[in-house]
């Protein structure tokens, strides 16, 4: 299974997150998400569109983020990842220098609501 092949219908994904539907229609119109869709226009959710869903929830309910900070937020997660795996790439060593750098960018992602994975 791929982490982005679409799998949930709405109320499934509502359901896995604890969330209302209707929370995940606003959270698509802000475009936090983009979930696929069949040909009858259902919206169909992937473990990707989860994880993303879940940061969310994190900023909005255990950080009390608005919607713009949101935002904000998921750019900065994004910018810090891409920089997270090309720091991972070039640490090769346990005591690498990089190391330390590598974990500080690993403990800001988990602020955000990121779930970091090696």
């Amino acid at each position: 299974m791929r982490h982005n092949e679409p799998l949930y219908v709405i109320s499934v994904a509502a359901r896995l997150l604890e969330l209302h539907p209707q929370t995940l229609r606003k959270y698509e119109r802000e475009g936090f998400v983009a979930p696929s869709r069949t040909t009858g226009n259902l919206r169909l959710y992937s473990a990707e569109d989860l994880e993303s869903l879940r940061q969310v929830k994190h900023l909005v309910e255990n950080r009390g983020i608005n919607l713009a900070g949101v935002e904000m937020a998921l750019q900065v997660t994004k910018r810090l990842h891409r920089i997270h795996q090309r720091l991972a790439a070039l640490d090769g060593e346990q005591n690498s220098p990089l190391r330390e750098v590598v974990e500080e960018v690993e403990d800001t992602l988990r602020l955000l609501g990121y779930s970091v994975r090696r």
